[in-house]
């Protein structure tokens, strides 16, 4: 969203405010209506224009799609915060053409080669600022192959700077703390992906990105909730190709084991990969255990334990 679209609508949310707070002065009435179509103001109960001939805030030109928006709207791209400077930088393209889209002399390709040589040297000023941008372009990467949303490169973004600026990355790796504040950042925005997923993408082990997770969580007071295993089922139930049946039985078998205190202290994915398996032969759509186990990155003990407690509980005879 950019900053002339927030300016609109705040102005419009204001205009909306002073309207609803307005009073017929004929009839004393509250129910004010905007007529879109003529641009007037006008009383609901006796019918009186109270203003005509409004003035549109918004754009001057009409757009049907993105590509036509794109093209009409003068204002740049909003400002993000995974990108070190948040995008208020000029860029200049790699294509040697002019605004014609002719190709340029040799003397200026030279001239422009030089240019952009210097226009990536000037971005950073300093070490701290290309470890930041080191640190970003490695959050944008591991999201994109774990394929979360954009939303959650912007709170993994937010959360490194601020370990940045409470001065937490010192005697750390660059990348544990981008993979710690990536993995909170998920959790964060309830769209959980386990350790394990996390380090396969990632060029720090395990241990190092629970470590720097959890000093980072505390240092910053994330206060973060323990996983739902129902969040991992349709991830799971998709990877293995069940039915829609088998996720609905598997979020009904955690729900009603999670009451009993079945949860406490469990691995959110083992106990959701459990589920899965018992659905799975409860609908007669049979998984084995190590197929199971292998989408959702546990042990087959695991899932043994688990289903073996929640079919108990559940009062299912295997």
């Amino acid at each position: 969203m950019t900053r002339s679209t927030r300016t609109r609508e705040r102005e419009q949310e204001t205009e909306n405010e002073t309207e609803s707070t307005r009073e017929c002065p004929e009839c004393g009435s509250d129910q004010l209506i905007k007529s879109s179509d003529r641009g007037e103001l006008i009383c609901d109960d006796c019918g009186l224009v109270i203003e005509e001939e409004k003035i549109d805030p918004g754009p001057e030109w009409r757009a049907f799609n993105h590509q036509e928006r794109q093209q009409k709207s003068r204002v740049g791209a909003p400002t993000t915060q995974t990108m070190h400077d948040k995008g208020l930088t000029t860029t200049i393209d790699w294509k040697d053409k002019d605004a014609y889209g002719r190709s340029i002399s040799s003397k200026k390709r030279s001239q422009m080669h030089r240019l952009r040589k210097w226009q990536e040297r000037i971005r950073t000023k300093d070490a701290g600022e290309r470890n930041l941008q080191f640190a970003l372009s490695e959050i944008d990467r591991m999201a994109s192959a774990l394929g979360v949303p954009r939303s959650v490169r912007e709170v993994a973004s937010v959360i490194y700077r601020r370990a940045l600026n409470d001065d937490l990355i010192r005697g750390r790796s660059i990348e544990g703390v981008a993979t710690s504040a990536l993995y909170a950042a998920c959790r964060k925005e309830g769209i959980p992906r386990s350790l394990e997923e996390i380090s396969e993408v990632s060029r720090v082990e395990r241990k190092e990105i629970g470590r720097t997770y959890r000093y980072i969580s505390q240092e910053l007071a994330l206060e973060m909730e323990p996983v739902d295993p129902k969040k991992y089922v349709p991830r799971f139930c998709s990877e293995l190709d069940l039915s829609e049946e088998v996720k609905a039985k598997a979020n009904e078998i955690i729900t009603t084991t999670a009451e009993e205190g079945l949860l406490s202290g469990k691995s959110p994915t083992g106990y959701a990969a459990a589920a899965i398996y018992a659905a799975s032969l409860l609908c007669n759509e049979k998984k084995t255990q190590r197929e199971v186990a292998d989408v959702a990155q546990v042990t087959e003990v695991t899932i043994r334990n688990r289903y073996q407690e929640q079919i108990e509980a559940m009062g299912i005879h295997s």
